[in-house]
């Protein structure tokens, strides 16, 4: 019985995926964003796990408390894949986060909204690689 659960728990998260993807393609704003190359070639060359520990860390540190730091300001434009995704999918500040994600501001995020907004930004970061293959 678990097993099904789990698996119903994983297409649940990839269809809240997709739909919050499809949802932010909408907007001209998040869907102006692309990596650079050198941030592809940084994300392919660190790999899917690193990349994911940075997207954990980068959101828990930057947007995870309920007062976080410079919040509006505190997400560079460029520099490291994680940035670019988290404008592109509205992680970027707990601003965007409740517009977007209705979570609200001034409490911490938990452990398991970060996983899902982690989520969210790995498979902005696998979509653009994979519409931007290797030459």
């Amino acid at each position: 019985m678990a097993n099904t659960r789990d698996e119903q728990n994983g297409q649940d998260e990839q269809r809240w995926i997709a739909e919050t993807l499809e949802r932010l393609s909408h907007s001209k704003f998040r869907a102006r964003f692309v990596l650079s190359d050198k941030d592809r070639a940084y994300a392919r060359a660190k790999g899917k796990t690193v990349i994911n520990r940075h997207a954990h860390e980068m959101l828990r540190d930057r947007v995870g408390a309920a007062e976080p730091k410079n919040d509006g300001k505190q997400t560079p434009w460029r520099g490291h894949p994680v940035f670019t995704a988290q404008h592109a999918t509205a992680t970027c500040c707990r601003g965007c986060i409740e517009k977007w994600h209705h979570i609200v501001q001034g409490r911490e995020l938990s452990d398991e909204e970060v996983n899902r907004l982690a989520d969210l930004v790995m498979a902005w970061i696998e979509r653009d690689l994979t519409h931007h293959p290797v030459q």
